[in-house]
């Protein structure tokens, strides 16, 4: 009878480790799926997603298409008008007009290559109310200091206008730009710099949300991947087209891409 019991509570301290161990190993298995998961980047649509069929860069159609295909954000890029009102554009100038030096009535009348009218931010963020897709706020450098701190002011205001605050992020080359939006942004609101010759520290000091920088910058600065990550800051990459470029983001654990490829770096990442 003592050998028979001391056989069963073998058996059963054995059968207790065993089925810790195996607990202990799911657990571990578990936790290194969600990590790959969670270490995937996410994907921003540069300039929406305009190279579609219909679109162009900048349009109301590429931030609508964006958001179809499911990316986590798309990019735009704003400009100011002498009577201060804000449209969605990259360049400095369309069809020869200069945006910063003309009327908006005048500038309201040029065409982008699909079609569309200019795009006005109020109307591109009255378009973006009825999507999922967020938005990053790119505001291109303008002449002046005070010309740019009213930009900032102009376009925080517009994004709280239409409830869109905790949906939209800001991107800027300048360095008063960034400040400002730091500053004037709602609380939570997300700040990347764009220039390249921040490093980490200076981002964290001036409490930016992380750093916003070319794909040449950071295959020059790798490092700065992790140093941001210690300190609680996020990495975008761009402008990534090429899959080996994409890779080589993945690889190294950047929070995002933005790209012109989209629905390619969606596929890479499946």
């Amino acid at each position: 009878m003592f050998v028979k019991k001391l056989w069963w509570n073998t058996q059963s301290k054995t059968y207790d480790i065993m089925r810790k161990s195996i607990m202990l190993i799911a657990a571990a298995m578990f936790a290194g799926t969600f990590a790959l998961q969670a270490a995937k980047p996410k994907v921003i649509a540069h300039r929406g997603y305009w190279n579609t069929e219909g679109a162009s860069q900048n349009s109301i159609r590429s931030l609508v298409k964006a958001d179809s295909i499911g990316c986590y954000a798309s990019e735009f890029d704003v400009w100011m008008t002498p009577d201060n009102v804000i449209f969605v554009n990259h360049d400095p100038t369309i069809n020869g007009v200069e945006i910063q030096r003309t009327p908006a009535a005048e500038v309201r009348k040029q065409k982008l290559s699909n079609g569309e009218n200019i795009p006005t931010l109020e109307e591109y963020l009255k378009t973006a109310q009825g999507l999922k897709t967020r938005l990053v706020l790119e505001l291109k450098t303008h002449d002046s200091r005070a010309r740019e701190k009213e930009a900032v002011k102009k376009t925080v205001e517009m994004v709280k206008k239409f409830g869109l605050e905790d949906r939209t992020d800001y991107i800027v080359f300048s360095k008063d730009a960034f400040k400002q939006y730091v500053k004037a942004a709602a609380k939570g609101a997300k700040v990347y710099f764009l220039n390249g010759d921040y490093v980490p520290c200076q981002i964290k000091f001036a409490k930016g949300a992380g750093i916003d920088y070319s794909l040449r910058v950071m295959k020059k600065h790798p490092e700065w991947i992790k140093e941001c990550h210690d300190k609680g800051l996020e990495v975008n990459v761009w402008t990534v087209n090429e899959p080996e470029d994409m890779k080589w983001c993945i690889e190294h654990g950047v929070d995002y891409i933005t790209t012109n490829e989209p629905e390619r770096l969606q596929q890479m990442l499946k």
